[in-house]
């Protein structure tokens, strides 16, 4: 037992990798644990797949073990110690190298149009400023605290549309939810055909614009990243930089100075989607 956590300490400090002997610890813990929803190969199955050479560049050792630790087994997240998360990563990082990945249909023709169903301000407003939002709002409100009975989703309070799925999930999911819209949804800042509020084209092939679109993705995935480790304030730090994403198309794009005014005026919609 003080040789397993000794093992799990060096790693956690200096980077020593782990030896055989955990991988077959987590073979069989993942047996227990994770086949019903990853497969006995890693396949995936109600869960997503572990293996492959994409899982592996997107979930290095350190942040792998963290994501057992913190959010697994999905229906008792938590409840392994760290020296069993560390056993898992072993495991997956070993099964998976050996796993074939399987063939992928051909990218060689053109990928499917999806013409734009909303303007711009729609985009912003249906996703990416409620899933903002949420991120900032961790700022604040532990998303581990418990929620209280008979709160805003069950008062009479009129329309809300962010208390329909109010008891479905924890408030970590939800965070989790948030940073993976952002990834998801910035690159329709790019598709072509959609128009601005006030008509005008979006400038979907603008360096800037595709720059913008670009650092929304990634500080998304970075708020993604951050949530799994369950730590508050790694996702109140992650905040300011989803902020700082906003502001910096913003100020470009969006928030323009009439003349004859000092400051920007966000409601001045004329010249949105345009440098000028």
């Amino acid at each position: 037992m003080k040789k397993s956590r000794l093992s799990v300490l060096a790693f956690g400090m200096f980077g020593i990798p782990l030896c055989a002997q955990d991988a077959t610890r987590g073979g069989t813990l993942y047996k227990q644990q994770c086949v019903s929803c990853h497969g006995d190969g890693l396949e995936g199955r109600s869960g997503p797949t572990l293996a492959g050479g994409d899982f592996r560049s997107r979930w290095p050792t350190s942040d792998l073990i963290n994501k057992i630790r913190n959010t697994m087994p999905q229906d008792s997240p938590g409840k392994l110690t760290p020296g069993q998360a560390a056993d898992l990563a072993a495991y997956i990082q070993q099964a998976g190298k050996a796993t074939t990945e399987p063939a992928t249909a051909s990218t060689t023709g053109p990928p499917a149009a999806f013409p734009a169903a909303g303007n711009l301000s729609q985009l912003m407003r249906g996703i990416m400023f409620p899933n903002s939002n949420i991120i900032f709002t961790v700022q604040t409100h532990d998303p581990a605290e418990k929620k209280k009975a008979g709160g805003a989703a069950t008062s009479d309070g009129g329309f809300n549309w962010s208390m329909w799925g109010n008891n479905l999930y924890s408030g970590w999911e939800i965070v989790d939810y948030a940073g993976i819209a952002l990834a998801e949804s910035a690159p329709l800042m790019l598709t072509p055909g959609r128009r601005c509020e006030n008509g005008k084209p979006v400038p979907v092939n603008d360096p800037d614009w595709i720059r913008f679109a670009k650092e929304m993705a990634e500080v998304g995935r970075a708020a993604y990243r951050a949530s799994q480790t369950r730590n508050q304030e790694k996702v109140s730090d992650i905040s300011s930089d989803v902020a700082d994403a906003c502001f910096h198309c913003h100020q470009v794009f969006r928030d323009k100075v009439r003349r004859g005014r000092t400051g920007a005026d966000p409601s001045n919609k004329e010249l949105r989607c345009t440098k000028n």
